[in-house]
């Protein structure tokens, strides 16, 4: 299995190219949707801000230090789980989610916006890595498809999860109606 420290330096250039790719759109170009029930460039830039920051390292949190009301419990991964921790990345498969509120990102408001959240995201992965050598691998908190993960699991999942929405992005791309100046 990958180090945290490999996790966190490949997670470090998977942001820089998310960065790098932002660079050339306009505003207009962030919100474009392939379709109605697909995502713009924004949303899903928006979805690996939010979903890292409050859900997966939130549960980093959770696993280092349990409290009154956390979903600590001591249950392993499911076979999914697993396989994706076996081979360290997502299978190269759309995950299609019927839109919904609870759900669905917000179109971003700036490119600013999205570059400031990726900036928190990998701030808090820097801060939180060196805290996991000491952290139980017995607290683990659920995730509803890969079982109980670990304080370890969930930080190397933000970066299978970054690298996963990689394919997203350049498929959005494809998709895009280049507006001419």
């Amino acid at each position: 299995m990958v180090t945290t420290k490999e996790a966190l330096q490949r997670f470090e250039e998977t942001v820089a190219h998310y960065i790098d790719e932002l660079d050339p759109f306009s505003m207009e170009q962030l919100k474009q949707k392939p379709s109605d029930n697909e995502w713009s460039i924004g949303q899903m830039v928006q979805h690996l801000i939010n979903s890292a920051l409050y859900m997966q390292l939130r549960n980093v949190d959770q696993c280092l230090v349990p409290s009154e009301d956390s979903l600590i419990s001591q249950a392993g991964k499911t076979e999914a789980g697993e396989a994706i921790f076996a081979q360290g990345s997502f299978p190269p498969i759309r995950v299609q989610v019927p839109p919904s509120p609870q759900y669905t990102p917000q179109q971003p408001e700036s490119k600013e916006q999205l570059i400031q959240g990726l900036h928190t995201v990998n701030q808090r992965m820097k801060e939180i890595e060196p805290t996991l050598e000491q952290a139980s691998k017995q607290n683990t908190v659920p995730h509803p498809r890969f079982g109980g993960l670990c304080a370890e699991e969930w930080f190397l999942l933000v970066e299978m999860h970054y690298r996963h929405h990689l394919l997203q992005l350049d498929r959005l791309k494809q998709g895009l109606v280049h507006v001419h100046e």
